[in-house]
C-alpha cells in the first residue's frame, strides 16, 4: 500500500544561457511513494501552473532508462543516490517524509545551460560523430555465424553497448571528464572483428573531438563509474588507452 510524502525542494532556475541562475525552492505535497522522481515534477509543474506560474524546464523521453534523456543531479549525486538507476526510474518511496531535495543541472564546461534543468549534451553527439560507427557499407545484413566472435568478446562488447550517453560521468568527474562515454564506445567496436579496420582512426578521431568539445582529462577518481546508471566498468577507459597509443604509432608509421 502506497503513501504520501512531503517534500522540500531547492531547485535551479535558469532561464536562458547567458542569465544568472539561482536556486528557488519549491513544496512538494502529497506525493506519492508509488510515484518516479520526474512523476513527481510533474506534480510541481502542475501546481505551478494552476498557480500562474513557469514551471520547471527538465528533459525526459522515454522514462525507462533507455534514452539518458533525464539526468539531474539529486543532492549531489548524477541520477539521484541508486546506483545502476536512471532518474526516471528512481522512485519516491527511496526518499522519507520531510526530505529536502537539492535539484539542479548536470554542471559541465561541454554542457552549457538551456533552461533549469535542461543542458546541452550534443558535444557527446559530435564526439560520436568523429568515428563512432562503422562506416563500411555491408548491404543486407550478414549471416550472424559468418564472423566468428569468442563469446567473452562478445559480453564484453555488448558491456560497453550498454552506454546510454546520458553524460552522468561527465557530471560526476571532478575534471568533467567523458573517458567513460568515449572509452565505451570505443570499446563496443573495437572489440569486434568488424570494428578492428578503422580502430585506429576512431581511437584519434574520438579523443581529439573530445578534447575539442572542452572534456577534461580522465581523473581516476572512478565516480564516473559509480554513478553510471549502466555500470560502465572503467576498464573501457584503460583500453581505450590502449588503442589511442597504438594508434598513435600507426599514425606515425605511415
Amino acid at each position: 500500500m502506497s503513501k504520501t510524502i512531503h517534500l522540500t525542494l531547492k531547485i535551479w532556475r535558469q532561464n536562458g544561457p547567458n542569465d544568472k541562475g539561482r536556486f528557488e525552492t519549491y513544496p512538494a505535497q502529497n506525493i506519492s511513494t508509488d510515484m518516479s522522481f520526474l512523476e513527481m515534477l510533474d506534480v510541481v509543474n502542475e501546481q505551478l501552473t494552476l498557480e500562474g506560474k513557469e514551471p520547471i524546464a527538465f528533459e525526459h523521453d522515454c522514462r525507462e532508462g533507455i534514452c539518458g534523456t533525464c539526468g539531474t543531479m539529486v543532492n549531489g549525486r548524477a541520477h539521484g543516490q541508486l546506483k545502476g538507476t536512471t532518474l526516471c526510474q528512481l522512485h519516491m518511496r527511496h526518499f522519507s517524509d520531510g526530505d529536502t531535495l537539492v535539484i539542479e543541472p548536470f554542471r559541465a564546461r561541454a554542457f552549457p545551460v538551456i533552461k533549469d534543468l535542461v543542458v546541452d549534451r550534443s558535444a557527446l553527439d559530435r564526439v560520436i560523430q568523429a568515428g563512432g560507427y562503422i562506416s563500411v557499407s555491408t548491404g543486407n545484413a550478414p549471416e550472424a555465424n559468418t564472423l566468428p566472435v569468442p563469446q567473452d568478446r562478445a559480453e564484453r562488447a555488448m558491456d560497453a553497448a550498454a552506454c546510454i550517453g546520458c553524460g552522468a560521468c561527465v557530471a560526476s568527474c571532478p575534471n568533467a571528464s567523458a573517458m567513460l562515454f568515449v572509452s565505451a564506445k570505443v570499446s563496443q567496436l573495437s572489440l569486434l572483428p568488424h570494428g578492428r579496420p578503422e580502430a585506429a582512426r576512431r581511437a584519434i578521431g574520438m579523443v581529439r573531438a573530445m578534447d575539442g568539445c572542452g572534456f577534461g582529462n580522465c581523473s581516476n577518481h572512478r565516480e564516473c563509474e559509480k554513478t553510471c546508471p549502466k555500470e560502465i566498468s572503467i576498464v573501457n577507459i584503460a583500453r581505450l588507452n590502449r588503442e589511442y597509443v597504438k594508434a598513435t604509432f600507426i599514425s606515425q608509421e605511415s
